[in-house]
């Protein structure tokens, strides 16, 4: 009998023989269960992590050349990169344009599924179009089946840029390897309910697309040690966090450290390295500048050994 169906032999469209009957399991049981598939998924992530520390050097290079981050996908791949997007700004101090997210149906698919859009190539290409996609900029497909129209079209409109490819599926047999520059594919297998790729593939979606982004930010200086030293402070939350993240590197109390935060205009690096050099707020900036943002360069010190005395009186 003739095969009509493109998607049927996909990874992700695969029935799982380890859930065949899960429709009869009690709720402990089908947690079990899931949870084993994701053990699964965890180690299919790990095979790939040379690939993914490729990506983030790739990513690294681009941002040092002042290239932009764009993902592009659709469904739950397109959010995951639209979440990746909106999270950098808030947790690194990035300009929203640094990273940029397009997804197949626009900003109203993010909460009501719109099914079909990602079958369309050419808007694929119209939307990356629009972002200008130039040389220096690394454009990040996300299609779990490695077959979505939106995200072809937008890659194939990239390349034509120059952009750096990188593309991440649940496919490892997809044929794109040969049309971008990196193939980054945890062969996580069937899902739990076959087809539902917001579970093991998502999953493993997330923890890529985490370790891309995170990583490339530290090597970029956006941390100094692990503390978030380039956190904006928008909410009271998070100026609670700059205060106590000057409090772990200076030793200033709360208070003194509130005062010293205000002079920095909020700017924790600055503030760290007006405090630890004695300098200007004006001249701590044209120090991290010269210290290409890193503030463990900008004042000669390594926070490490602070961080572990800290945890150790904890």
């Amino acid at each position: 009998m003739p095969v009509r169906s493109k998607w049927q032999s996909l990874p992700t469209e695969q029935i799982n023989p380890a859930t065949l009957a899960i429709d009869k399991l009690s709720p402990a049981d089908i947690v079990e269960g899931m949870l084993n598939e994701d053990r699964k998924m965890l180690a299919a992530v790990q095979r790939e992590k040379d690939r993914i520390a490729v990506g983030v050097e790739i990513i690294t290079q681009a941002l040092r050349k002042h290239g932009r981050i764009i993902f592009v996908g659709a469904g739950t791949s397109g959010r995951l990169g639209v979440l990746e997007s909106a999270e950098m700004p808030p947790t690194f101090g990035t300009s929203p344009d640094l990273v940029q997210a397009i997804m197949a149906g626009g900003k109203g698919a993010l909460l009501r599924a719109r099914e079909g859009v990602e079958d369309n190539y050419e808007e694929g290409a119209r939307s990356i179009n629009r972002l200008r996609p130039t040389k220096k900029d690394v454009v990040i497909g996300v299609s779990a089946s490695g077959m979505t129209q939106f995200v072809r079209g937008a890659l194939t409109r990239a390349r034509r840029a120059n952009s750096k490819i990188i593309f991440v599926t649940c496919d490892p047999r997809t044929e794109l390897q040969t049309f971008v520059d990196l193939t980054i594919a945890p062969a996580v297998g069937p899902e739990v309910i076959a087809g539902s790729t917001r579970l093991k593939a998502g999953t493993a979606t997330k923890l890529v697309l985490n370790m891309l982004t995170t990583a490339a930010m530290i090597r970029t200086g956006k941390t100094y040690g692990n503390l978030m030293v380039d956190v904006q402070t928008g909410s009271e939350k998070l100026r609670d966090r700059a205060r106590r993240i000057i409090g772990i590197v200076t030793g200033l109390e709360y208070d003194a450290a509130d005062e010293l935060l205000q002079r920095a205009r909020w700017n924790v690096k600055a503030a760290i390295v007006m405090q630890k050099s004695g300098l200007t707020y004006s001249r701590a900036l044209s120090r991290l500048r010269g210290a290409h943002d890193f503030v463990r360069d900008a004042i000669g010190e390594d926070v490490e050994a602070r961080l572990r005395e800290l945890l150790e009186v904890g």
